[in-house]
């Protein structure tokens, strides 16, 4: 289970430290592509797989699945870390999450989102405003 959030910095080369609270869940390899609401999402290889099996099961014959399907393993990446805790993020994820240099590594549940810092400082604003009204909107799905 992955929670919390901790600032990093991106360094040039593209590489990323993953907190150390987090290291030994994800393991050495672990699997990076394009998250939604403008995030990367990171995975274990063993939660990739749960995911890349579902995506195998949903029918192709939908343009919708067609195109999320694509999008999401297109942009999937196998990721190492190296000796320093660190991953390297392959450029074209960097771009489309807008990452520049300073982003937030948060734990959300079952995978980590890395978010560039403009970014998350934008949505978990307008999280936290709606966090009650969301709260009573599930309801019904949890306890």
């Amino acid at each position: 289970m992955f929670m919390g959030e901790f600032a990093h910095n991106i360094d040039a080369k593209g590489r990323l430290i993953v907190p150390a609270k987090f290291r030994n869940e994800l393991g050495s390899a672990m699997i990076v592509t394009r998250g939604l609401d403008g995030c990367l999402s990171l995975y274990t290889k063993e939660a990739w797989d749960k995911i890349y099996a579902q995506l195998l099961a949903l029918p192709t014959t939908k343009k919708e699945v067609r195109m999320y399907v694509r999008t999401l393993t297109s942009k999937a990446s196998e990721v190492e870390l190296d000796n320093q805790g660190r991953i390297l993020i392959p450029s074209i994820l960097i771009k489309e999450a807008a990452i520049v240099k300073e982003c937030v590594i948060v734990g959300v549940a079952d995978k980590v989102e890395i978010w560039s810092k403009e970014r998350w400082e934008a949505y978990s604003d307008s999280a936290d405003d709606e966090f009650e009204s969301i709260a009573e909107s599930i309801t019904d799905f949890i306890i």
